[in-house]
């Protein structure tokens, strides 16, 4: 098509060498194509949202902005990106973050021509890049992801705890299991005792920004907890250091910790409000871990306090769990400090069905008595069996109903010919001399 040429965004810092070279070549024609400089990441996202169509992005890895979650949004406006990169600094993987190619810092004109044909196409007026083709790669085995969460005071975190202990003891995972607290509020550190300031959250996520580590790595930033069998991902130093923490980055630390453990526990804040709700991208990504956490988990358990007041506030994150897309098989209503008589308990339950109305049917909720949970906390033991045990069967029952522990999208791998051998009707054995 007449008027076809290559549309490319450039960030980098404003002296670089190559920023003024791919400038000078497209000005004077020498390449057949469109260069708009960016020096900043936030205009670069400005014009990728803009709905005009891009060639490619060619980015400094060198700038403290460049990392998954940047590659991300160029990829989510089917663009390529071409990383400029001199082989020093950070350590980071181009296929494990979606970079298209890596050039050297030095890159010549023919390179450069050379990347864009292979990995980008020329936009003529009026189109617009298709959706990148190919083979959707073959997802791996991860396990199981169980998020535990409830309103302020009810009980969650140590529900979460309990959890933990109840897949610890359980042979089938082989005491691969964590804890891992995502909460915006981090009280694990002070419910477990721990002394260490770190590593924890913030430095599995940093890890993850810009490469995938080895299992060995991940677990190298927890601690084992030996008095009850699982190892415990210490969260958030304080409420702020969200901002810190980039949700493509935190997606990918999700899924190194279910490559590494068999189950994964969740302690997560009972928020889970998106740009969609508020309006506001901010809040988004302050309530990103607990909506990653969700999003992807096997089971919510959502844990709630007896009364009335505790059971309707149980009931409006329900609903809002609903709202953004949790399935209502994997919910799992929790009713912590319940009441010992029999009737009060039945009481408990038929409230919370009666407060949800019309919503989806959910199961029946599971009742947590209080029996020297705060003597286990304060000793560092396991917690009594009269809390662990109503868990352990209420979240295997629902796991058992999901079957084998395949991640989403696993499909048959296509076999190369001449890959498994040969077959012939000869009998080699009675024709050999």
């Amino acid at each position: 098509m007449a008027g076809e040429r290559y549309v490319l965004l450039g960030l980098a810092h404003a002296r670089s060498q190559w920023f003024r070279d791919v400038a000078q070549w497209a000005t004077s024609a020498s390449i057949a194509a469109e260069f708009v400089k960016c020096v900043t990441p936030e205009e670069v996202r400005v014009r990728l949202a803009s709905g005009r169509a891009h060639s490619a992005l060619l980015v400094d890895v060198s700038l403290p902005a460049f990392d998954r979650d940047l590659v991300a949004a160029a990829a989510a406006r089917y663009t390529p990106v071409l990383a400029v990169a001199d082989g020093r600094g950070r350590r980071w993987s181009a296929d494990d973050i979606g970079v298209a190619t890596v050039l050297p810092v030095a890159f010549s004109r023919g390179e450069l021509l050379a990347a864009l044909e292979t990995h980008t196409r020329m936009i003529g007026r009026g189109d617009r890049l298709p959706a990148m083709a190919g083979d959707a790669p073959v997802a791996q085995w991860r396990g199981r992801l169980i998020a535990v969460t409830g309103p302020g005071g009810t009980g969650a975190s140590t529900a979460a705890i309990g959890a933990a202990q109840a897949f610890a003891t359980d042979p089938r995972y082989g005491r691969r299991v964590l804890l891992a607290d995502l909460a915006l509020r981090a009280d694990q550190a002070m419910l477990h005792d721990a002394g260490e300031v770190g590593p924890g959250l913030q430095e599995l996520v940093e890890a993850h920004r810009l490469s995938r580590p080895e299992p060995a790595a991940v677990e190298s930033t927890t601690f084992d907890v030996p008095a009850r069998g699982y190892r415990l991902l210490l969260g958030l130093r304080r409420p702020s250091a969200w901002s810190a923490l980039r949700p493509r980055a935190i997606d990918a630390a999700l899924d190194g910790l279910r490559g590494t453990f068999q189950v994964v526990v969740a302690d997560v804040t009972g928020d889970v409000e998106g740009e969609a709700d508020c309006g506001s991208v901010e809040v988004e990504e302050r309530n990103h871990l607990a909506r990653a956490a969700v999003a992807g988990a096997d089971v919510v358990v959502v844990v709630g306090a007896p009364g009335t007041k505790g059971v309707s506030t149980l009931a409006q994150l329900l609903r809002a769990l609903l709202d953004a897309g949790v399935v209502p098989g994997r919910l799992l209503p929790v009713i912590n400090r319940a009441p010992r008589n029999p009737r009060s308990r039945a009481e408990q339950g038929a409230a919370l069905a009666a407060v949800l109305g019309d919503r989806p049917a959910l199961s029946s909720p599971v009742l947590l008595p209080e029996r020297k949970v705060d003597d286990a906390i304060r000793d560092g033991v396991a917690l009594p069996s009269a809390l662990v045990d109503p868990l352990r069967g209420a979240l295997t029952a629902v796991l058992d109903r999901q079957g084998a522990a395949v991640a989403p999208g696993v499909r048959p791998v296509r076999i190369q010919r001449g890959a498994l051998g040969q077959w012939s009707d000869v009998d080699e054995d009675a024709a050999a001399p």
